[in-house]
């Protein structure tokens, strides 16, 4: 009888225990189309605010190398915020949004994953600093 009743109490304490774990950020797949109008070959790269992630990875960028639309599918979590960074191959001194190494300043150059505005980039007149 003193087992049955431990049990009784355990259930409802281990169904509280389950519910307050915290759940984690469901995933996402994000595309980003992005076309250059660059006269020079581009490399982009996309950063997250929230988070210590880039794609592609550190050290690494995707080559616009012409005028067409290229398509990258970024993985990231529901609710974070993602920001482009481009600049001409070779010289990271020209660029849009927030610049190769992700900590420059932008305007309209971030992004909402799961948000519903539409990712389609097109990169005009770069900074140059």
């Amino acid at each position: 009888m003193k087992k049955m009743r431990a049990l009784s109490a355990f259930i409802p304490a281990l169904l509280l225990v389950a519910l307050a774990v915290p759940k984690e950020a469901a995933a996402e797949n994000e595309v980003f189309t992005v076309k250059s109008m660059a006269e020079n070959n581009v490399q982009i790269a996309f950063f997250s605010q929230d988070r210590r992630v880039r794609w592609p990875a550190s050290g690494r960028a995707w080559g616009l190398n012409d005028y067409g639309d290229h398509k990258f599918n970024l993985s990231c979590v529901d609710g974070e915020k993602i920001c482009y960074g481009a600049w001409l191959t070779g010289n990271a001194r020209t660029y849009w949004g927030v610049g190769a190494d992700g900590k420059e300043r932008c305007d309209n150059c971030c992004y909402t994953c799961g948000g519903s505005d539409p990712r389609h980039i097109t990169l005009r007149d770069p900074v140059r600093r």
